[in-house]
């Protein structure tokens, strides 16, 4: 594969990546939510294999199969099971609604190209033209846990922002040494776990895991 077929499958790939992280800021619908977000680990897996097979730079096949299983298969599902359990209301509320979250998340991606250009004009690398796309996605994440209301919501927008770190890795370095993405995947995978128990235990305590039930003991102290 020439390099410059692959930039093209990159560049289309990151425009597929940034297009779930708008989709995520507007779906109301909280299993939406985890389709959504199994596509955009679908495309990071298969832009990852394709920088993969282009660079001949073997560990990030290795991230890719990671990132399917993970983000494609593991996560939604373990998510499904507790919003399942959890009996979780199946639309999401919002704290901003949802043209103006819209509105600040173009500036956002206006922001992070003026932001990475001095990069991408410097940068010889095959995936230069994405890291904006990767910044961006970072900061629609960002975005998303602090427009949503529901904790469920925010650990997707948590996620979604991880999987733009992830993305911003590829584009800057052709990816981080195998060591250390087998560590960030198992971390993943507890903190799944952890947010499962978490939640049970708020849902426990406050019968809802809407943040301004929480917010009570902050307003009782």
């Amino acid at each position: 594969m020439e390099n410059g077929f692959a930039a093209q499958i990159t560049g289309v790939l990151a425009a597929l990546i940034l297009l779930t992280a708008f989709a995520l800021l507007v779906q109301r619908r909280i299993y939406g939510l985890l389709h959504i977000f199994a596509w955009q680990g679908l495309f990071l897996s298969i832009s990852a294999a394709v920088v993969g097979y282009s660079t001949g730079l073997r560990h990030l096949y290795i991230s890719s199969a990671l990132t399917l299983a993970l983000k494609v298969f593991a996560l939604p599902y373990i998510l499904y099971v507790l919003i399942h359990r959890l009996k979780i209301q199946k639309e999401v509320e919002e704290v901003v609604n949802i043209p103006t979250t819209m509105l600040i998340g173009i500036a956002l991606v206006i922001f992070s190209y003026h932001l990475t250009s001095p990069v991408r004009e410097l940068s010889t690398l095959m995936t230069r033209s994405t890291l904006a796309v990767a910044l961006a996605t970072v900061m629609l994440g960002l975005l998303m846990m602090i427009t949503r209301r529901n904790a469920v919501t925010q650990i997707i927008g948590f996620l979604s922002l991880e999987n733009g770190l992830f993305f911003a890795a590829t584009s800057a370095t052709y990816g981080m040494p195998l060591v250390v993405e087998l560590g960030v995947a198992l971390d993943i995978l507890i903190a799944a776990f952890i947010f499962g128990i978490f939640f049970f235990q708020i849902r426990t305590t406050f019968d809802s895991l809407d943040i301004k039930e929480m917010e009570k003991l902050k307003e009782e102290d």
